[in-house]
């Protein structure tokens, strides 16, 4: 066992009072010396009492501003001075060996830059072990080995889940860092995208176990989870995917959201509302993924590597 840490975890929290105690009391447990950093986008609820008190004492970045948890991860980039970084969500409770195994996973392979943790929802169901690419480019949740292996060996994935992952840091701001103007969701596909660009491996760590409640935030099937979902997946296409595939899937959003007022579309969802069929947000989605197409697109430059993103899409989509 290393006698420093090789790990910063950043927790990122805004109006978190009532889920950090818990959040940290279980990174404190963790078997594995580490950083604690936690980024306060704003809060104005006493979530900076809970902080002060804490007996760990975690490092404590303020911000003036809810920045999103891309954002704050990103503003805490600048502080890790360690190997390896893990993204911790502050509705997340990390088992006690969580840190330990994910650790081992990376310093066993040293082709891989990110590891995903198993998260589990609170009645014990497995909420994702990373993320897998979809045939229109969506980065969705996996819930088991897709080679069918039972064990709790590490496999492959394409994407790691941002609530609870360990990251190389030089590889992770070696690839551009995090995208912070994200606010939330899709980081952690797109991260995975440009370390894959750069040659990277993803590993899912099924014994790292965290216990996870979704969306504490932002609302699970919330208009906002859908407005930034769907922003985001279209920047994430334009920066990291093979042009034809990002140019056919802005082309279809925009045709679907054109035509749902003429069709009164009636669109099957286990998400009740369907928000993300509702004209006015898909507008606003695709409004806000205009404006910043032009970063996108001096993102998607810095990556290069054409070649990489068609063979990548080759292997990983639709599996």
């Amino acid at each position: 066992m290393p006698s420093s840490p090789l790990t910063s975890v950043v927790i990122v929290t805004w109006q978190g009072r009532s889920r950090l105690t818990e959040c940290l009391d279980a990174v404190a447990d963790q078997d594995r010396p580490h950083n604690t950093v936690v980024v306060d986008n704003g809060s104005t609820d006493g979530t900076s009492a809970v902080l002060a008190r804490h007996p760990s004492a975690p490092r404590v970045l303020r911000l003036r501003a809810n920045t999103g948890y891309a954002g704050g991860l990103s503003a805490a980039l600048r502080l890790v001075d360690t190997p390896l970084v893990a993204w911790l969500n502050d509705d997340a409770r990390p088992h006690r060996r969580w840190l330990a195994e994910l650790e081992d996973a990376l310093l066993a392979d040293p082709t891989a830059a990110a590891a995903s943790a198993c998260l589990r929802l609170e009645d014990g169901s497995v909420q994702s072990l990373g993320v897998r690419l979809t045939a229109d480019g969506h980065g969705a949740d996996i819930a088991a080995d897709p080679a069918g292996r039972s064990g709790a060996e590490p496999f492959e994935v394409f994407a790691f889940c941002g609530g609870a992952a360990l990251l190389r840091v030089a590889a992770l701001r070696s690839a551009g860092g995090v995208p912070g103007e994200f606010f939330c969701y899709y980081e952690d596909t797109d991260t995975a995208w440009r370390l894959r660009l750069a040659g990277w491996r993803v590993l899912a760590v099924p014994a790292a176990g965290v216990r996870h409640l979704h969306a504490a935030s932002t609302g699970l099937g919330s208009a906002r989870f859908h407005l930034w979902n769907e922003r985001n997946r279209l920047l994430t296409l334009v920066r990291c995917a093979p042009a034809p595939v990002a140019a056919r899937q802005w082309w279809r959003f925009a045709c679907l959201t054109l035509v749902l007022p003429l069709r009164k579309l009636r669109v099957p969802s286990p998400v009740p509302g369907t928000a993300n069929f509702r004209v006015r947000l898909r507008s606003r989605a695709l409004a806000g993924a205009v404006i910043r197409l032009p970063a996108a697109i001096r993102a998607r430059i810095r990556a290069g590597d054409r070649p990489r993103r068609a063979a990548l899409w080759a292997r990983w989509a639709g599996r």
